[in-house]
């Protein structure tokens, strides 16, 4: 088993388990077991999904949960570009990199710094995840109340710990360090004043002025790991 294989799966069984606080929630805003997993198989987006949830359980039309669900999802589009050039998919196989093209998936291979360990990293956590997003959805949609409070059970904060394994060996400089923190306080300010789902992109914006008046695209401090198993250990 290669190293990106093994990031991969570990990513999908943490990813995978995270999904059983998303169909608990889902249920317990209102939505019903089928309509949970629909957004499971046709969104998987994890972010999105508990935006749109969120606006429900808020009262909030089906129409503003959507397009909160919407603009959270518009980084997917800008993945979809780097994917395309990292791991050029063709034929079908593009239709499949469009649906699992997420936050972890892309991670994976940006992760790694041989070509065939690129694709093979994304395609495992890219499938992978789907696969168990979707069967741990259903069960937290069926366990519903009987679950009690997701967070009791540590599920809410998973897919984060996951993300932040793999993206903090790659900061290796004080910039990047300053611009996650910043907009991590960002996220927390605002997460009281706006809607379920736009903190996030308060934190993308807060990143993206910072690029553009700092010093611009760079790869300092984001160098890949000289060994591919660097990544290891870390686990939306």
């Amino acid at each position: 088993m290669t190293p990106a294989t093994k990031v991969g799966l570990s990513i999908a069984v943490a990813t995978g388990l995270y999904a059983i606080s998303y169909g608990a929630l889902g249920v317990a805003a209102g939505l019903s077991v089928w309509q949970v997993s629909a957004l499971s198989l046709l969104m998987f987006t994890g972010g999105s999904q508990f935006a749109f949830i969120g606006v429900v359980a808020g009262g909030g039309a089906p129409g503003a949960a959507f397009g909160a669900a919407t603009l959270l999802g518009v980084r997917n589009a800008v993945y979809g570009m780097q994917i395309k050039s990292m791991i050029k998919p063709r034929g079908w196989r593009r239709l499949v990199a469009a649906q699992v093209t997420i936050d972890e998936s892309v991670a994976t291979a940006a992760g790694q710094t041989d070509p065939a360990e690129q694709k093979r990293g994304f395609w495992v956590a890219g499938i992978g995840i789907y696969v168990m997003w979707n069967i741990f959805t259903i069960v937290g949609a069926l366990l519903g109340d009987a679950l009690g409070d997701p967070k009791m059970w540590g599920l809410d904060g998973a897919a984060v710990a996951a993300f932040l394994g793999l993206l903090w060996p790659r900061l290796k400089s004080a910039e990047p360090i300053a611009i996650a923190s910043v907009c991590a306080l960002a996220t927390i300010l605002v997460i009281p004043l706006v809607p379920p789902g736009m903190p996030i992109l308060v934190a993308a914006v807060v990143a993206g002025v910072w690029g553009y008046f700092g010093k611009g695209p760079s790869d300092e401090g984001l160098e890949p790991d000289v060994e591919p198993h660097a990544s290891e250990g870390k686990t939306l």
